[in-house]
């Protein structure tokens, strides 16, 4: 079959399909008759259709596919119907795991949806308040105004603090068995972005090197295993030895421990210190300045044998026990860490800079001194002695537990450090932008709470073998969408938490069977 154009003695032009049958051509059907090129081309494209059609119906083919590309059909039609039902999708798998772990630690208590979010916010973006205002508008579509954040922070009372101390301490007790047995306690200083102080916020000794920024004093008590118990602030230039006791005894009191041990650090501690937790009848161990001793006890410590790993014990009377110990290691970070700093001192005495305001007990200037009275040098001398304390480290305890329980106690401060650590890097609890004493102290307690729920959500890892840490199950989670489809007939919404391949590593993390054995 063709197309055959056929002009006309009228100058029209006839269309029709032939075919040439034993050579002899025989017209099929006359497509139309045209006036000009233009329909000419027209009535040719209609020829070419029409010979398809007709060759079809000579010789029709078997579609053996007919059935399945209709199934096809049909699934692409009803997943497009299904895209066009869904009505948001939200990106909450960290914040669905945190959820759980807020109700497990026992939160869900305190009926308050801004705290809940502002907590689980600290843990998946720490981040300002009008960051985090952003943060759930953009993630949520939750309108939660910054003044409204604000007004939330001016209102959240004492009663607050109370009510979190308490869930903390009751559920502590549960994962360790009833009993809570050791009380370590530490200090951190927290820096604001000020340049004026108040009666709160004043510059002091800064443990990250903000001299000249205010500061505030937060004190942490936690279990064993880091889990923390209270907490206290106080202003930025108080003695951080006097922050210890008035926090210890009020916890002692109001939850009535009578078998517990209190383990500081031995720059919390003073002889009055010690005096008032013989007073109360308080078993502790702290670290021992072994180099405040009276001359007969330092004697002794240096007459003992230097052996890798080993304690030796000195009996103060009264029931306190000094313990001393020496490691090799830290006689090299000891030796290491005075060289480095008596050739800083070196660099500055060979400019000629060391003047009569160095001298000081601060780090390694202890080892300058005055030579006559203008010229300040370096006594060697005392650096040798120093020496001799290199890898030396001592306890104070009046209590009666075996030697090796006493280092393995006041090693796990590392508990407490750890605490300060997740606080300040994950949580980022400081630098702090608020100015007033309510909101200082409810961003502080907002923080305190973060890092329970952190703590608890390491223990579930750990304790269900998920070989992954807290901010990588974070991070993974963060990438889980939760859809909604909102179907009209059936005038009802579903929801769909997508886990893919990659997400079965934390998988059980959003089964409530999980949830319910935990």
């Amino acid at each position: 079959m063709f197309v055959k154009r056929k002009k006309n003695r009228s100058g029209t032009i006839s269309v029709v399909v032939a075919e040439k049958i034993s050579g002899r051509y025989s017209e099929l059907t006359t497509i139309g008759i045209a006036q000009d090129e233009e329909e000419t081309e027209k009535y040719v494209k209609e020829g070419r259709e029409w010979m398809e059609r007709e060759r079809q119906r000579r010789h029709p083919r078997l579609d053996l596919f007919g059935e399945e590309r209709a199934k096809c059909e049909a699934e692409l039609l009803t997943a497009e119907q299904m895209l066009s039902c869904i009505s948001n999708i939200t990106i909450d798998g960290a914040d669905l795991i945190l959820d759980r772990v807020f109700d497990n630690v026992g939160f869900n208590r305190i009926e308050d949806g801004i705290f809940r979010k502002l907590v689980k916010a600290r843990l998946s973006y720490p981040a300002s308040k009008a960051a985090t205002v952003e943060y759930l508008k953009n993630h949520f579509d939750e309108d939660v105004s910054l003044s409204k954040i604000y007004r939330y922070l001016d209102k959240l009372s004492d009663s607050q603090h109370r009510t979190v101390q308490d869930i903390s301490v009751e559920h502590t007790r549960k994962i360790l068995g009833g009993s809570i047995g050791v009380l370590f306690y530490d200090v951190t200083t927290l820096y604001f972005e000020a340049d004026y102080e108040d009666d709160l916020r004043k510059a002091g000794f800064s443990k990250e090197g903000r001299h000249k920024n205010p500061q505030i004093i937060l004190g942490l008590l936690v279990s064993i295993d880091g889990y923390p118990l209270a907490y206290c602030i106080h202003e930025g230039n108080k003695y951080e030895g006097h922050t210890m006791l008035p926090v210890v005894t009020d916890f002692v009191r109001k939850y009535n421990l009578d078998n517990f041990i209190v383990v500081a650090d031995s720059g919390l501690m003073n002889n009055d210190n010690i005096a008032e937790l013989e007073a109360n009848g308080y078993k502790y161990i702290i670290g021992a300045k072994i180099k405040n001793e009276s001359k007969i006890v330092k004697e002794w410590i240096l007459g003992q044998p230097k052996r890798d790993c080993q304690m030796a014990e000195y009996d103060k009377g009264n029931g306190q026990r000094l313990l001393v110990g020496y490691t090799e290691k830290r006689a090299r970070k000891d030796s290491h860490n005075r060289e480095k700093g008596i050739r800083r001192l070196e660099k500055t005495y060979n400019r000629g800079t060391l003047t009569k305001d160095n001298i000081n007990k601060r780090g390694y200037n202890k080892f300058l001194e005055m030579e006559g009275d203008v010229k300040v040098t370096i006594n060697y001398d005392k650096l040798k002695a120093d020496a001799e304390w290199d890898g030396l480290k001592g306890y104070l305890t009046n209590t009666d537990i075996p030697v090796e329980e006493i280092y393995t106690a006041y090693h796990n401060l590392w508990h407490v450090e750890k605490a300060f650590r997740i606080a300040k890097s994950k949580i980022e609890i400081r630098p702090m932008f608020h100015f007033t004493r309510k909101r200082i102290e409810a961003h502080v307690c907002i923080c305190f709470v973060a890092l329970k729920v952190y703590k608890e959500l390491e223990r579930l890892l750990k304790l269900s073998a998920i070989n992954m840490s807290v901010d990588k199950v974070l991070a993974l989670a963060q990438t889980i969408v939760t859809i909604q489809l909102t179907l009209p007939q059936n005038k009802t919404t579903l929801t769909k938490t997508m886990l893919m391949k990659r997400h079965q590593r934390i998988a059980p993390l959003f089964s409530d069977e999980f949830w319910g054995t935990h």
